[in-house]
């Protein structure tokens, strides 16, 4: 058999492994695991919103710390990282081979899978590393490492612009987010036709409500870093927990925190409702 041959069976192989029901199963596993995390979130926020937040963060490495103290919370936490590493899995499946639907194989949409593998690759490292141990990998404050790398990346030639495009980019994706689910655009990728009426109506509200808060938290988040970069000041960059505490400060108070903290509980929900109903 010539090895162009054998190329392209293996190919073929590949490609029927990564739609197959294995890389399927751990796609539906890491949206319960995404789920997690947010719901977590959600939770950490309305208490800083109304409580003493004892000193956590609204972030991840906040859920994970408070997954820990759970009962048979290294259990969970292990089994979390393995989730979040098969949506990764899923992810990179998907830059490979293409996503569902119709123009699945497009550039672009392979392009964002290709993202998307290396976060949710990053994001399942630091949750297995916290799991054996290593608490500084997962619970670290995202506010310190983000004002962190905003200070190194200043000090580079043109690091004012690559900030600034930076947060402009999160900026940009944080609208994004937020406008297609005000659209609904997420009922594209859901099996609607399986679902009974009170599901889907109840898809559609997580949908909206969750899409809608994480793109507005993306956007704010991006805002500040531009604002750092245009003052050239690293401290006005922050993370996920000081940008949701920056929702407290405006006229609205702890309110607008509370309404935001729903919505990122509403989107952990909405990766639950992925998990079942998710074309993949």
């Amino acid at each position: 058999m010539s090895l162009p041959a054998v190329t392209e069976d293996g190919k073929r192989l590949a490609r029927r492994a990564a739609k197959g029901r294995g890389v399927a199963a751990v796609a539906r596993a890491g949206f319960v695991g995404r789920g997690v995390l947010y719901l977590l979130i959600g939770a950490l926020a309305l208490r800083i919103a109304f409580f003493d937040d004892d000193g956590r963060q609204a972030d991840r490495g906040g859920a994970l710390a408070e997954l820990a103290e759970k009962p048979l919370g290294n259990v969970m936490l292990w089994l979390l990282g393995a989730a979040l590493a098969g949506m990764a899995l899923w992810r990179l499946s998907e830059a490979c081979f293409g996503q569902a639907g119709p123009d699945g194989r497009k550039a672009s949409k392979r392009a964002m899978s290709a993202g998307r593998f290396l976060f949710y690759g990053f994001v399942a490292y630091s949750v297995l590393a916290f799991a054996a141990g290593d608490e500084g990998s997962g619970s670290g404050s995202s506010d310190r490492q983000t004002k962190d790398v905003t200070a190194k990346a200043l000090d580079w030639p043109g690091g004012q612009w690559i900030v600034a495009a930076a947060g402009a980019g999160v900026v940009g994706a944080g609208l994004w987010i937020a406008g297609r689910a005000l659209l609904r655009k997420f009922r594209d990728r859901l099996r609607s036709a399986e679902m009974s009426r009170r599901v889907r109506r109840g898809a559609d509200v997580l949908g909206v409500v969750g899409g809608t808060a994480r793109g507005m938290v993306f956007a704010v988040a991006g805002g500040f870093a531009v604002a750092a970069a245009l003052q050239h000041e690293p401290g006005e960059a922050k993370g996920f927990d000081d940008t949701l505490r920056s929702f407290a400060d405006t006229g609205a108070g702890p309110w607008l925190l509370a309404l935001i903290a729903v919505g990122l509980a509403a989107f952990g929900l909405f990766s639950w409702v992925n998990a079942r109903w998710r074309k993949l």
